[in-house]
């Protein structure tokens, strides 16, 4: 299993989920799990763990679709190899 971590953060609209998930399965990657919240009423937050082994493109070219996805809909939408994602969240 190849596992990366997939952040989205914006403004709450109809749809985040089903659009992000719809590309990801699009491309053969599979959700491990997810974690979305809106804080304030306003603003989305979503964090999936996904697994990219059987992905039909490279990781770069992932990483581009979400980006152009997230730009198509005010988001910053991340995408990074969970190894790298743990990396930056552990405290000496």
């Amino acid at each position: 299993m190849q596992k990366a971590i997939v952040t989205v953060i914006g403004k709450d609209c109809v749809g985040i989920i089903a659009r992000v998930s719809s590309l990801l399965a699009e491309h053969g990657v599979n959700i491990l799990d997810i974690s979305q919240t809106v804080l304030g009423d306003e603003y989305f937050t979503m964090v999936m763990m996904t697994d990219v082994c059987a992905a039909t493109l490279a990781f770069t070219q992932l990483q581009e679709h979400l980006t152009a996805l997230g730009d198509s809909m005010h988001l910053k939408i991340h995408m990074q190899h969970s190894d790298i994602f743990e990396a930056m969240h552990t405290v000496g």
